[in-house]
């Protein structure tokens, strides 16, 4: 059984993918998505951005076709992708500044150091899901949506550079901030990965006449290819998300393989959803299953016993993006099953969300 997927778009809601607006734990205000519903979003604009922005046509490591804003060789990874989103998505708002704290700001560094910050961003998730069902979320249940609305945008900032310009920015949790309320983040742009091909590659340059002769960020660090770049991006995120996963963990109280499960359905979900809005949904769901796509598993080992099969080469999120056939009924569009649960039908038994393995996998 597969669950039904609708095209998320700025002016009309999506169901089956995750979304900004209201969800499984209430009304969640701006950038705070839902593992449930997806809604409209407001007209606010923010985003900023540095240098100036071209725009390219690559090909990326699934064969299909990229176009990738190219930002200047002296631009940082991000900014000009930041600014896109917030001209697609306003209820999420980016900034890159240094990380803040105080006023509703939780920094990233607090949220992994402090467990008494990161219960607080917990109750925030909490009491909307009171205010919304007529009853608390079992503490476990409130921890799971918390965390996914957390990895949700801030995924964001890694794969949509990646998505967008072609460059993966490395990014820990003392390098951002969030303010849940009003839906705002704040980064700190430093090193990130690239292509050859990319202005701010070392020596690009010198390669190329056609490129202005500026002297390329010292933090730019040139990949041989895109499947190199497609690695970088998933151990930018692993690297970034260990520790998250840890300060959650004892308030979630699931094991390592289902929290990563959680993050790869954020991860997903994200982009996807972001994607469409940006009117390139195939190509995100292309690029997505193939960033998550399981790797090679070959037997090894003695005959008669065991054989040992190698750690998939997405690991640790859940190898495979989710997706499935098109949907039945004469329709194109696609379903995706989930690879984690967030268990809000314990609120509400008929909240199930679409797409939940409880349901596509009977």
């Amino acid at each position: 059984m597969s669950a039904r997927s609708t095209r998320p778009t700025p002016v009309a809601p999506a169901v089956g993918r995750s979304g900004p607006g209201t969800g499984p734990a209430g009304p969640t205000g701006p950038a705070t998505p839902s593992a449930h519903r997806a809604t409209t979003v407001g007209t606010t604009t923010v985003g900023t951005t540095t240098g100036a922005t071209g725009t390219t046509t690559g090909t990326t490591g699934t064969g299909a076709t990229a176009t990738a804003v190219r930002p200047a060789a002296t631009a940082a990874a991000g900014p000009a992708a930041y600014r896109r989103l917030g001209e697609v998505l306003p209820a999420l708002r980016v900034r890159c500044a240094p990380p803040r704290s105080g006023r509703g700001w939780l920094a990233g560094a607090d949220l992994v150091a402090r467990p008494a910050a990161l219960r607080e961003l917990i109750s925030h998730d909490a009491r909307r899901a009171l205010a919304r069902y007529g009853r608390p979320l079992r503490p476990d249940v409130a921890a799971g949506i918390g965390l996914h609305r957390f990895v949700w945008p801030v995924a964001l900032l890694f794969t949509l550079p990646w998505f967008l310009e072609r460059r993966v920015p490395l990014l820990v949790p003392g390098d951002i901030a969030v303010r849940r309320r009003t839906g705002e983040l704040t980064v700190r742009p430093g090193a990130f990965l690239c292509l050859p091909d990319d202005p701010a590659a070392p020596g690009a340059g010198l390669r190329s006449p056609a490129l202005p002769l500026a002297a390329p960020p010292p933090d730019a660090r040139a990949v041989p290819d895109e499947a190199a770049l497609a690695a970088g991006l998933r151990s930018a995120l692993a690297d970034f998300l260990t520790p998250v996963l840890d300060a959650f963990r004892p308030e979630v109280r699931r094991g390592p393989r289902t929290l990563w499960a959680m993050a790869t359905d954020a991860v997903v979900e994200g982009l996807w959803y972001t994607g469409g809005l940006l009117g390139e949904e195939e190509r995100a769901r292309t690029e997505l299953a193939a960033l998550f796509a399981p790797g090679a598993s070959e037997a090894s080992g003695p005959p008669g016993r065991r054989a040992a099969r190698p750690a998939p080469e997405c690991a640790p999120f859940t190898p495979g993006a989710g997706f499935t056939a098109p949907a039945s009924g004469g329709t194109d569009r696609s379903d995706r099953c989930r690879a984690s649960c967030c268990l809000v039908y314990t609120a509400r038994a008929e909240a199930m969300c679409t797409g939940c393995p409880r349901v596509t996998r009977g």
